[in-house]
């Protein structure tokens, strides 16, 4: 089964179930945002997220796009994002606060039909009913993601208490939080089977691990690196 979506390309990887706040600033986005407000009371009001997967030096494709002065290539799977909050700035502009919906695969990408980017795209399973394989693999990834958080954060331990139990929902969440490139997050965000995904992540967790403990750093994000230190008294 196909459906329309609005796209939104992103430098992130968005997973279901996982928050999203944004700032929308150009016009095109803007006629998305006031597009989902004016549709009927029950309609979804959700847009698919994709992530960007390169620029100028990858070869055409069927994912290619323009955006900007330059092409940008998108990778194939996405999540929608389901709108649950709209602030409207003064300049026209708007905060949303989306949640990660469903995951689906691109089929055919469209710029004429609206101002911004649509394509028709296919759902991807989501697992159902209890999983044995997912269920032990839960057990051994929370084990790890715990550890992997101590060293990534001394402070990590309040995060740690509310894991969630649901082998999925889990999945999602590690994949989201851990600091990993977008080329990782978004091969697990393809991933169809739970307990495959658990399994990558067992492999991604163990291998951050070993890199913290053998550097003894962390990642900084970029805005602590911009601020400067102190000036001495």
């Amino acid at each position: 089964m196909t459906a329309r979506l609005p796209v939104f390309p992103l430098a992130t990887v968005l997973f279901p179930g996982l928050v999203l706040p944004l700032h929308i600033f150009e016009e095109r986005y803007r006629a998305l945002i006031r597009h989902l407000m004016q549709l009927p009371e029950g309609a979804p009001r959700e847009f698919g997220v994709v992530a960007i997967r390169s620029g100028w030096e990858v070869a055409p494709a069927p994912g290619r796009v323009v955006a900007g002065n330059g092409e940008v290539t998108l990778h194939e799977v996405g999540c929608t994002a389901e709108l649950r909050q709209v602030t409207e700035l003064a300049d026209g502009g708007f905060d949303i606060v989306t949640v990660g919906r469903r995951r689906f695969r691109v089929e055919q990408l469209d710029r004429q039909a609206a101002p911004y980017l649509t394509a028709e795209v296919s759902w991807l399973p989501e697992p159902t009913g209890p999983d044995e394989a997912a269920n032990s693999l839960a057990a051994r990834v929370i084990a790890v993601f715990r550890q992997y958080l101590g060293l990534m954060r001394p402070e990590a331990g309040q995060l740690t208490e509310q894991l969630p139990e649901d082998p999925t929902v889990l999945s999602h969440l590690v994949a989201a939080t851990a600091a990993l490139s977008v080329a990782d997050r978004q091969r697990l965000l393809a991933i169809d089977d739970t307990a495959a995904r658990l399994r990558a992540e067992l492999t991604l967790l163990n291998r951050e691990a070993a890199l913290l403990r053998q550097v003894r750093a962390v990642p900084v994000p970029l805005a602590e690196l911009a601020t400067p230190p102190p000036a001495p008294n």
